[in-house]
């Protein structure tokens, strides 16, 4: 017999446009916390992003710099970023899987948030969205401030696939009945930990997998297919340019 099933949604290009670290970024810089060079660069980052995913190598490299922005900071100031940055997060969230979501909560599935992003933007998220729970990284704090170190399983890879089955463990979920939906290579750990995994707007390895496996993909990002046909108009109007500049010319030298 069957057992209770759970859902379990990444957040960064699977729940929204993007990444919601870029928008604790654009929220520190207008705190001050982050200088105009460090958030010119979380824009190409997160465009970036949006384009090809990412990598384990940019998301150790964004959990440092993370890590350094927040090390000292009073904690207090810091929670106070996070309507800021959910008011960037809210415009970016896909209807299409908001309705995903909402349709599993109304068969009786729990739904949950499952991020490598911070446990305050997680759990606040969820609250806001009517999910069940969030769960992400969680950082130390000590005597009011943020030591800029990690605290507990990092949910990142294999870590969220071990943050699930500590969660099925602790509320009687079985996984080989549940959900899990994510756009990204690196969460294969996660996606495999389910009965169900469904790629969304997968990243090159994952779509290869997710055909090779007969799972259940998702598309509807189109930003990079925007810029491909921008691209592609914008070489047809210069090829034009130039071919009609050429023509003038060598219908001066006829004349």
């Amino acid at each position: 017999m069957a057992g209770r099933s759970a859902v379990f949604f990444d957040l960064d290009r699977t729940l929204m446009a993007g990444s919601s670290a870029f928008e604790f970024g654009r929220a520190a810089y207008r705190a001050g916390l982050l200088s105009r060079r460090r958030m010119a660069s979380s824009a190409y980052e997160n465009l970036r992003f949006r384009l090809v995913g990412s990598t384990d190598e940019r998301t150790d490299e964004l959990r440092d710099r993370i890590a350094s922005l927040i090390e000292g900071v009073d904690a207090r100031s810091m929670q106070r970023l996070a309507p800021d940055v959910l008011a960037g997060v809210l415009p970016r969230l896909y209807p299409q899987m908001l309705k995903e979501a909402w349709m599993h909560q109304d068969a009786g599935r729990p739904v949950y948030i499952m991020t490598a992003a911070s446990q305050e933007i997680a759990g606040l998220l969820a609250l806001i969205l009517g999910f069940d729970g969030g769960i992400g990284a969680r950082s130390e704090i000590v005597d009011g401030r943020y030591t800029g170190r990690g605290e507990g399983i990092f949910t990142y890879r294999e870590g969220k696939a071990e943050a699930i089955r500590k969660l099925a463990a602790d509320q009687g979920f079985d996984l080989a009945e549940s959900y899990a939906y994510s756009d990204s290579e690196s969460d294969l750990p996660m996606l495999r930990a389910v009965g169900h995994p469904v790629a969304v707007n997968p990243d090159r390895p994952l779509a290869k997998v997710a055909a090779e496996e007969g799972w259940e993909i998702m598309t509807f990002e189109t930003i990079g297919r925007r810029l491909v046909l921008g691209g592609a108009i914008l070489t047809t109007a210069l090829a034009g340019g130039i071919g009609a500049l050429v023509a003038r010319r060598d219908g001066r030298r006829w004349v």
